[in-house]
């Protein structure tokens, strides 16, 4: 084995303290890692960094609860398909629970028949009046079709009436 030979411009002989040598003379380890690598970041810049990504985390979790609960929150038109009844070869009855947040407003939902193969042979748009403080409401309606139905089903509800349905 060898033995380490020492840095000859620090050197306990030469007999002078440069600013890297305590007050003995002997440098630190600390002072010489940090002229070989650079200082490491203080503790006020680890602070900030965490707060930032702290602060960023909280913004993306914000965005993303209002995100769904824009997708997936109450609605404020529900609509919910009872059963239908086919009456005869060119119609079926179809019964509709529907519930709204402002019972004054009114409602059309659009409901359709269709064959055995799932082809639309019948669509009605049906008006659902204002109600007196009901919010939820049952609906009965006749679809009349083109060919033999076999099922009815809600398509859509809007409260967006089109103005040749309203009654005002």
């Amino acid at each position: 084995m060898t033995e380490p030979t020492p840095e000859p411009a620090r050197t306990a002989a030469a007999g002078t303290a440069d600013a890297s040598s305590g007050a003995d003379g002997v440098s630190s380890g600390h002072d010489r890692n940090a002229d070989r690598y650079g200082r490491t970041p203080g503790p006020k810049r680890w602070r900030r960094l965490g707060a930032l990504l702290t602060g960023v985390a909280v913004l993306a979790g914000i965005g993303v609860a209002y995100v769904g609960w824009k997708n997936f929150g109450p609605k404020d038109i529900e609509s919910e398909q009872l059963g239908y009844t086919v009456l005869d070869e060119s119609s079926v009855e179809l019964r509709i629970l529907l519930t709204r947040s402002d019972p004054t407003v009114p409602v059309v939902c659009v409901v359709r028949a269709m064959s055995r193969d799932l082809t639309e042979v019948g669509r009605r748009e049906v008006l659902v009046q204002p109600s007196e403080g009901e919010k939820t409401v049952r609906v009965n309606t006749v679809i009349k079709a083109s060919e033999p139905p076999a099922s009815a089903a809600i398509y859509t509800c809007t409260d967006s009436v089109p103005g040749y349905l309203r009654t005002e």
